[in-house]
């Protein structure tokens, strides 16, 4: 089990840096569907919060990377 626990953790930059461009594709895929789904105002707040949660969801990959390799 820790063979396969291994491949899903995060141990460099690049690799937080790969995983966070995923979601951000997602985020703005799914930003996309809200502009369709609720035209005007509501679709632009909707569009503009799914890529914030990736910045957040960025940082925190990044700063756990950080302080793992210092360790």
């Amino acid at each position: 089990m820790n063979k396969i626990a291994r491949l899903f953790t995060i141990k460099t930059k690049f690799e937080a840096f790969v995983v966070i461009y995923g979601l951000g594709l997602g985020a703005v895929e799914r930003g996309v569907h809200y502009l369709q789904q609720y035209p005007g105002y509501g679709g632009w707040l909707l569009f503009a919060v799914s890529p914030l949660a990736v910045f957040m969801a960025g940082t925190r990959i990044l700063d756990s990377v950080e302080r793992s390799q210092a360790d």
